[in-house]
């Protein structure tokens, strides 16, 4: 479960920080769901919620959750400290990086820096 915030002018799913992995299809169907029902273009979820094989770019599994929120025309903003992983994967690196360069899917620490990313644009 999550809420709709506003935030900086944007309908802003905030996924609850505990709870059921939205890696699989049943919890990423629930989550779509969710996004639809709440009238929210951006999903802000946290990274615990993604499981432990979705930084691992070679499980398929990052790609399975942002391929499929994309293809639904969300936004999603992955929050949490992927400092350890990015340093250890250069495709990951990459991947962070080119994603935060974008505006469909971003990876950041927290609720306050996906505050200031969307106020730097125009709701």
């Amino acid at each position: 479960m999550g809420d709709v915030r506003i935030i900086a002018g944007h309908a802003v799913y905030v996924c609850a920080q505990e709870g059921p992995s939205l890696a699989d299809d049943h919890g990423l169907s629930g989550l779509i769901g969710d996004l639809y029902g709440a009238g929210a273009g951006i999903a802000a979820i946290p990274l615990a919620r993604l499981g432990p094989d979705f930084l691992r770019l070679g499980t398929g599994v990052a790609g399975h959750v942002l391929q499929k929120l994309v293809n639904y025309r969300f936004q999603v903003a992955i929050l949490g400290d992927v400092a350890d992983a990015v340093e250890k994967s250069e495709p990951l690196r990459d991947f962070v990086r080119e994603s935060n360069r974008g505006t469909t899917v971003w990876f950041l620490d927290d609720l306050p820096t996906l505050e200031a990313r969307l106020a730097a644009r125009e709701p």
